[in-house]
């Protein structure tokens, strides 16, 4: 088969299979097959999560029957009885005597587990199964979850002088959850504040940062764990919606899978209502943390390579660095424009790069908290980064374009020097929104605003691909990504209309059509190890998690 790298208009390609036969693997049957359960309840097993907390049950101080008197007069709280308690207790089978006085019995609700000490739900159901099992509670109608507690047995504590007081039976004491690597980083070095390698700042002057969130505990998921001894095979062509996350108020901006392979379960989202949220959208589908220390709307939102920090910049010109584990910012910058991408270096990762209202580009150390570098063009806006050849060279995609040609679309740089590779890399008259590399092959993709992904080599002189072209979704203004599945055999790009289209990479062949969303489908992203697992996320302020 001859090579992707040099591009031209000669036959030696390999001629397109038709349409609607089967590849080499035998996955494709029907280009025409749309899948248009998406708009309803698509599979018995859907679960629909909301961010919405549990509302705890509210008793005023002198409500009717808010307190009941016990069996030796006093007043209990009605919390703390239960019918099923009273009628159990031997004492509700015997007759008292009115001059004998009725002895009293303590009666105490089991402690309740806690759901950030327990790793693994009682429910667990695989995705198969989830499929065809429907849910067993709703989150609406869930119970509050309460602290950790323990009960007091002692009958003595000592006081502040050294005397012995006595203390009440059953009264309780709250302990705070610490994450394990934030006590052994305290323990280690207690000035530090539990941050490995980077120092915690302060807010900027000026931002109003949201309350300090929790850690997320890191954890293997089960249903994760047994593909991880195996290597990557094949990528199965996702149908059926298995979580539904609603959650954020505003658009969702883009969504990815950690990329730590043991870590793989979360995904982080980024929304135009200020805050980016991290979930367990392979077990649960449950919000486990929302971050809103900014004052604007989050454009772009990036995992590090460790997966256990968290990059963040909006249009309030900020940039976090957020510890997922403690939650602590361990770096905050301040840029002169607002920021529409990030991308960490592939082989240093205290390196990024941020680009977005200004027609210069720059690179940040977070280290030293400083602007290391600067890429100057004559552009306005700066609308996607991609790294080449392992971080010597970059690209990125503008928004200069003329009525004829488009010469500054996709410039490529030398990352060490600054220097402008080769500006004249795709002519055609339309903007680029969005850039994705494949993994096994020297090429990239380029979503175009003419309706199409374009194919580029990706090693100079960067040329465009004129017999493949990928065709059949609208992009219409909006800002719709694309990716590549890890093996490289399918590509998966969003559309203005909702859609979730999948194409075969060889034959540029449509292999799926997924009717997803009501609004516009900006952003998508293959699972890392399970290989039919697939997020989306629209302009309506939800994100799908597809299998």
């Amino acid at each position: 088969m001859a090579s992707l790298v040099a591009y031209d208009d000669s036959d030696s390609e390999a001629e397109p299979e038709p349409v609607g036969s089967c590849n080499a693997v035998g996955r494709m049957q029907d280009t025409s097959d749309v899948d248009r359960t998406g708009q309803q309840d698509l599979t018995p097993g859907l679960l629909d999560m909301t961010d919405r907390g549990p509302q705890p049950t509210k008793h005023g101080p002198e409500a009717p029957g808010s307190l009941c008197k016990g069996l030796d007069g006093h007043r209990l709280p009605l919390a703390r009885l239960r019918t099923s308690d009273w009628k159990s207790h031997p004492s509700h089978r015997l007759q008292w005597s009115q001059k004998e006085p009725a002895p009293t019995f303590p009666l105490r609700e089991p402690p309740r587990p806690s759901l950030w000490t327990s790793h693994t739900p009682a429910g667990h159901v695989p995705l198969v199964a989830a499929h065809f099992k429907g849910p067993k509670c709703s989150w609406e109608t869930r119970d509050s979850p309460e602290p950790t507690s323990c009960v007091q047995t002692q009958s003595d504590v000592i006081g502040k002088n050294g005397n012995l007081f006595p203390k009440k039976r059953h009264e309780q004491c709250v302990i705070p959850y610490t994450p394990k690597r934030l006590r052994q980083s305290q323990a280690a070095n207690p000035d530090q504040g539990g941050c490995t390698g980077v120092e915690p700042q302060a807010p900027l002057a000026g931002g109003v940062p949201g309350p300090a969130p929790h850690g997320v505990a890191p954890r293997v998921s089960e249903f994760i764990r047994p593909y991880l001894d195996s290597q990557y095979k094949e990528t199965q062509i996702s149908r059926n919606v298995l979580f539904h996350l609603r959650g954020h108020r505003g658009p969702v901006n883009s969504v990815q899978w950690c990329p730590v392979l043991p870590q793989s379960h979360l995904l982080l989202s980024s929304s135009m209502d200020k805050s980016f949220k991290v979930w367990d959208a392979v077990d649960s589908g449950q919000c486990l943390q929302t971050y809103t220390m900014h004052t604007e709307a989050v454009r772009a939102a990036r995992w590090s390579p460790c997966g256990q920090r968290i990059l963040s910049g909006g249009f309030d010109f900020a940039l976090h660095l957020t510890d997922l584990e403690t939650g602590t910012q361990l770096f905050s910058g301040q840029s002169n424009f607002r920021i529409t991408t990030l991308k960490f270096h592939p082989k240093d990762h205290s390196l990024f790069i941020c680009g977005g209202f200004s027609p210069e580009i720059k690179a940040w150390d977070i280290r030293t908290g400083k602007v290391v570098r600067g890429y100057k063009a004559t552009v306005q806006q700066t609308l996607d980064i991609l790294f080449l050849q392992e971080g010597s060279e970059f690209l990125s995609s503008t928004d200069a374009s003329s009525r004829d040609s488009a010469d500054r679309t996709i410039i490529a740089w030398d990352f060490r020097s600054s220097a402008k590779i080769s500006n004249q890399i795709f002519h055609e008259r339309y903007t680029c929104p969005s850039l994705a590399l494949h993994p096994r092959e020297p090429v990239f993709l380029a979503q175009t605003n003419g309706n199409y992904l374009a194919l580029f080599s990706a090693v100079w002189p960067y040329r465009m691909s004129r017999r493949r072209r990928y065709e059949g979704h609208k992009v219409e203004g909006y800002s719709v990504g694309c990716e590549c599945s890890p093996d490289g055999d399918l590509l998966v790009t969003g559309s203005a209309d909702g859609r979730v289209l999948l194409y075969t990479f060889r034959t540029a062949s449509r292999a799926r059509t997924l009717q997803g969303h009501t609004q516009a489908c900006v952003g998508v992203t293959f699972h890392p190890v399970l290989p039919s697992v697939l997020a989306t996320c629209s302009w309506e302020g939800d994100v799908k998690v597809w299998h």
